[in-house]
């Protein structure tokens, strides 16, 4: 099975659901376990779909299985919530660098209080905060994502970095094994080192994050690799 950024997802019926954002990936076992299917068409908000929910993935189509069941009922990608900062403090999960994990103060005219507070609990005149001087609340915003711990939402479009560090492409495209849902390849586009799009095994990767992927092999390795041939592969 091939996921491509931005391929279809469709319903057994051929209706469009929405697109593929990112697909989710175990770096321990290399196996796709979800895809994140973007908002629009028949979805309200960012989804978590499960793989084995998918029947078929071909270039730029994923057509669900015929059991799929309500597909608002999935898990959102993400979920905004507010946290005190004393709580965040003492727990220590907030994680700043990560562009998933957000902490912003609240802008005083906009805050609205979490569920179970009133505007007349905060400080501020008439419990307005931020009003005539008055501070606001010490409230953050923290966003979280709905997939299984440990693994990455990789970023199709994310840089491939060489064994020297040197950066070689992006992602274009993941390969699977249609019978484990194991990733097997992923496709390089054209970078400042191939002049063609090249298939790399997932043997030759390090390390997966987010929006980085990690080669163990180096350049000259690399270039060895033939040129990806799109029409001979769908022979």
């Amino acid at each position: 099975m091939k996921f491509r950024r931005g391929a279809d997802v469709v319903t057994p019926d051929g209706d469009k659901v929405g697109d593929i954002d990112r697909v989710v990936i175990d770096p321990k076992t290399q196996e796709v376990t979800h895809l994140v299917v973007e908002k629009g068409f028949l979805l309200t908000t960012d989804k978590v779909l499960p793989l084995n929910l998918v029947g078929n993935a071909a270039e730029d189509q994923v057509t669900l299985r015929e059991d799929v069941g309500d597909l608002e009922e999935l898990p959102d990608y993400k979920n905004t919530h507010f946290v005190e900062v004393e709580e965040i403090e003492e727990s220590e999960q907030l994680a700043p660098d990560d562009e998933d994990v957000q902490a912003d103060t609240v802008g005083s005219m906009y805050w609205v209080p979490p569920a179970g507070r009133s505007w007349w609990g905060a400080p501020g005149y008439l419990g307005y905060p931020g009003t005539f001087g008055y501070p606001a609340p010490p409230f953050v915003r923290e966003t979280e994502r709905n997939i299984p711990e440990g693994t990455v939402a990789l970023n199709q479009g994310a840089p491939v970095f060489s064994g020297e560090g040197e950066h070689v492409g992006d992602v274009e495209e993941v390969f699977t094994d249609p019978q484990g849902g194991r990733v097997t390849h992923i496709l390089v586009s054209q970078g400042l080192l191939f002049e063609e799009r090249k298939r790399v095994p997932t043997t030759w990767i390090k390390a997966f994050e987010d929006n980085e992927v990690y080669l163990a092999v180096g350049e000259e390795v690399l270039d060895r690799l033939p040129d990806y041939d799109e029409e001979a592969e769908a022979e």
